[in-house]
């Protein structure tokens, strides 16, 4: 089905209302979930709600928590989130930090101890709004590893993503390279379970370390494992993620004791610079121009559509939902409803909502 994403919005917003009791939070959470699906990152949309509300439910999710500030030291800012919602404790980090960066030239925010803060790239995106370079690494604790390590056949970490977003330029939109340390995210795996599909090669192997398509091995027994993404490349990105986002947050790297009790909880440092720090922010955003000329020129590879940059993905699906509607498979949209339903929304405050059909499109 496709829904608009206003409705979307409308439907996301009242289920988090009803399931955390928090009028504030509702509408933040609600559009930042629906931005992910509206840029193609279905895996960091909508489809977590049910997760979210059940995390509410076993109190691993406080929805009233806001981000603290543990350590302040100028430019270096040490915040927990104390399990709050990651769509309100990262904004409310990353304005911290930008305030900073503007004072400074530079801040360094290391954040721990967050519900699952979404999609990264919000987080980059606000800073290069900002005018500020923006470099994260993030780290992800819950109760199941989910990535093997390179040369290994089991999980021993999870996803742990790395974002770096550059302002846009005169001729140019904003460079923003959002991107799991494993070849594919654990939502993409899900978004393919969901809809009974196959993964790409090279994604998963099996509970023998067998290379599979099925993503049925990342949700039913006996357990397989993503992939890292560029062997031994992805592996080294993906340990530097869970000591800098983890270990010098606080929060740790991934360790089965210390997540036992946590659905998503994210540790993240963000590093954001000022590209006018030595005055020659001209000069840079010029040449950054010229090489994005320069690069993009290269012919398009046969059955490709040509080189496309950091960001160009998604302003390119943003447009196609803008106009069409948002994609919803019958598995998700089916656990809307039922979370729907469970949070005590009214049967007729749903109808309004969505329509008198469930595979009603917009």
């Amino acid at each position: 089905m496709l829904i608009s994403a206003e409705r979307l919005t409308e439907l996301t917003e009242a289920i988090i209302r009803h399931g955390s009791d928090n009028q504030a939070a509702s509408r933040q959470v609600a559009q930042l979930l629906v931005e992910a699906n509206l840029t193609g990152h279905d895996s960091h949309g909508v489809g977590v709600l049910p997760a979210y509300m059940d995390s509410i439910w076993a109190g691993q999710l406080h929805p009233d928590a806001e981000a603290e500030i543990v350590s302040d030291k100028g430019p270096f800012l040490l915040v927990d989130g104390h399990r709050g919602f990651g769509q309100l404790v990262a904004k409310q980090a990353m304005e911290l930090a930008i305030e900073r960066a503007g004072r400074h030239h530079f801040a360094v925010l290391s954040l721990r101890n967050s519900f699952h803060i979404g999609r990264v790239g919000d987080w980059a995106s606000m800073a290069a709004e900002a005018g500020f370079v923006s470099i994260h690494y993030v780290n992800v604790l819950s109760p199941n590893s989910l990535v093997a390590p390179h040369g290994g056949s089991d999980a021993r970490f999870t996803t742990n993503p790395h974002c770096t977003a550059i302002p846009a330029s005169k001729r140019h939109p904003m460079f923003l390279l959002d991107m799991a340390t494993s070849t594919i995210a654990q939502g993409k795996a899900r978004v393919a379970y969901m809809k009974g599909e196959a993964v790409p090669d090279g994604c998963l192997i099996d509970h023998q370390g067998r290379p599979t398509n099925d993503p049925t091995v990342m949700f039913e027994e006996p357990k397989g494992a993503l992939t890292t993404m560029g062997l031994h490349k992805g592996f080294g990105m993906a340990l530097i993620c869970d000591i800098l986002g983890g270990s010098f947050s606080g929060g740790g790297a991934y360790l089965p004791d210390r997540v036992i009790s946590s659905r998503v909880i994210n540790n993240m440092l963000a590093i954001l610079i000022d590209p006018d720090v030595f005055g020659d922010a001209e000069a840079f955003y010029s040449d950054i121009d010229n090489y994005t000329d320069w690069i993009k020129a290269s012919p398009p590879a046969p059955g490709t559509e040509g080189v496309l940059f950091p960001g160009d993905p998604e302003r390119k699906v943003r447009a196609e939902r803008e106009a069409t509607g948002i994609p919803i498979d019958d598995a998700t949209w089916a656990q809307l409803l039922v979370t729907a339903e469970n949070v005590g929304i009214p049967q007729d405050e749903i109808a309004r909502i969505v329509g008198t059909s469930p595979a009603q499109t917009d």
